[in-house]
């Protein structure tokens, strides 16, 4: 081993070395920065210590839990793994975005019952475990009678958020997920020379002697999820220009304070978006009238409303009527396993991107709770719905908002307590620093729908370094030749991919029918592996 090179720690501890013999500061130097492939004396230069490692993660989302997770299942020891994340959990960064946008841990998530991230089999499903664990024959039966009825006779069966959580959460010790963890920020990815990659690590402060760690690894995993939140021009505008950062806000951020004031008094809201958050920021809205008996009205503004069913053909229809796009997951179920998979697998180019347009676009399940209440809203006058866009905002008096909108039917000026924007949540991958350094200096492209190319193997196009392979899974990868990507069930094929591609390269097992039925019956029992 190489004197500038730090054994592997155990438990996923950082390093802490000596500072380099070779005089560097152990930081980066312009050298690095400019270089594309990096080799092992560069490296040694900046004073920057090596830890070997064949199979790096970063991000530590669920996108790395379900990737380690099938790892461990085919065989791979924890010691052959790292995780770098800032997270306390793999689940920490989707719950937060989960309960700011009004859906806490006993709400339902927007999945259906067999997308379990705990359980690659998918059995027993969610909808099955919530019926055993239920303390009344009514509560028992409830579930299994949903998942055989759906979604003709009811609404789709989805988990409720703490159930996913506490599940993932049982998974995370059973395969020894915290052994891999490293609590560092990733900033970069470089091809080595002579092959595999250096992820390059900013540890915590006082965690190491040096600035930067190097981690080198023949395996590279890129799940670092949302790459930024993306706000739209007329909310910053807003921000920038007046300072209020409590008045108009965007549904994935904390805006606790918009219902207080509802609370405090009777007041407008306008909400924007026809997505699924929009649906549950109405139901909170809705939810807190009734509850509290408060007098709040509700303003709904779509910039395009749906009337009616809606799609190229009659196989390619999507229902739709009083401004949303009805649709029981975020894209037809096809996409995980059926036709549109296999279609969209052989698509390239202007084709794949003209499919996505198709079966994508901001769409809702049709619920029968939030139909109820928004029938009833519009019944009583006290919420209305209409096309239109925002033409600008500013303060109105103590907290108060005046909105100026276009909309189908003239200018229309309105008076409110807040604008929460239910729009568009993911900026562009060029937002994340390690993504747009991908970008730059590691042969990373751009796929048909402007996120991160991949395989079908999920490999980061271009970015190969013999033997080593860099893969990327999850939002970022968008728009490549598997949809539902940024889905419980798309980050587990994924994972699948991935596993599969490294059991041809001999890293780990390949998950055959006698391994994968040992291994069920393992996590059926709890056994730790």
């Amino acid at each position: 081993m190489r004197e500038d090179t730090v054994q592997l720690p155990g438990a996923g501890r950082i390093p802490d070395p000596e500072p380099s013999p070779r005089g560097g500061a152990g930081d980066l130097t312009d050298e690095l920065i400019h270089t594309d492939w990096w080799t092992d004396d560069m490296v040694a230069r900046a004073g920057i210590p090596i830890v070997d490692i064949p199979f790096v993660s970063f991000g530590g989302g669920i996108g790395s839990f379900v990737t380690v997770d099938y790892l461990r299942i085919c065989g791979v020891p924890t010691s052959s793994m790292r995780v770098f994340t800032q997270l306390e959990t793999p689940w920490e960064s989707y719950e937060y975005l989960t309960r700011v946008s009004q859906i806490p841990r006993a709400e339902r998530l927007r999945s259906d019952s067999a997308s379990t991230p705990d359980n690659i089999w998918g059995f027993p499903s969610y909808a099955v475990r919530e019926a055993f664990s239920a303390k009344s024959l009514r509560k028992f039966v409830e579930p299994l009678f949903q998942i055989a009825v759906e979604p003709i006779f009811t609404d789709y069966y989805t988990p409720k958020a703490g159930q996913a959580f506490a599940s993932m959460e049982k998974e995370y010790h059973r395969i020894g997920y915290p052994e891999v963890v490293v609590k560092a920020q990733v900033r970069m990815v470089r091809r080595r020379q002579g092959g595999g990659y250096f992820t390059l690590i900013t540890p915590p402060e006082g965690a190491s002697r040096t600035r930067r760690v190097a981690y080198r690894s023949r395996f590279v995993h890129v799940a670092i999820g949302y790459p930024g939140l993306k706000f739209l021009p007329d909310l910053m505008e807003y921000r920038e220009r007046f300072r209020d950062y409590g008045s108009v806000v965007n549904a994935y951020e904390p805006h606790e304070q918009i219902y207080e004031r509802l609370h405090a008094a009777p007041g407008v809201v306008l909400v924007r978006g026809g997505g699924i958050v929009a649906s549950r920021v109405l139901q909170r809205l809705i939810d807190d009238r009734d509850a509290r008996g408060l007098q709040t009205q509700i303003l709904h503004v779509f910039r395009t409303y749906i009337t009616t069913a809606h799609g190229p053909n009659l196989w390619m229809r999507r229902k739709g009527g009083d401004g949303w796009a009805y649709q029981g997951f975020n894209y037809p179920k096809s996409v995980w396993g059926g036709q549109l998979k296999a279609r969209v697998r052989k698509l390239e180019g202007k084709e794949r991107a003209d499919l996505y347009k198709i079966f994508g676009g901001t769409n809702t399940p049709k619920r029968k709770s939030w139909q109820k209440q928004m029938k009833r809203g519009r019944r009583e006058g006290w919420y209305r719905d209409f096309q239109g866009e925002i033409v600008s905002m500013q303060p109105d008096g103590p907290g108060f908002v005046r909105v100026e909108l276009k909309t189908a039917n003239g200018p229309q000026t309105v008076r409110v307590i807040g604008v929460i924007d239910c729009t568009g949540l993911e900026a562009d991958i060029r937002e994340h620093r390690v993504l747009a350094d991908l970008l730059d200096h590691s042969g990373a492209g751009r796929n048909p729908l402007d996120r991160l190319d991949v395989e079908r193997t999920f490999e980061v196009r271009g970015t190969r370094s013999e033997p080593g392979r860099m893969y990327a899974s999850g939002t970022a990868t968008l728009g490549g030749y598997f949809p539902g990507v940024d889905t419980f069930l798309g980050l587990q094929i994924a994972a699948q991919e991935i596993a599969d591609d490294l059991a041809r390269l001999k890293f780990c097992k390949k998950l055959g029918p006698f391994r994968s039925t040992s291994q069920w019956w393992k996590w059926a029992r709890g056994k730790r592996i």
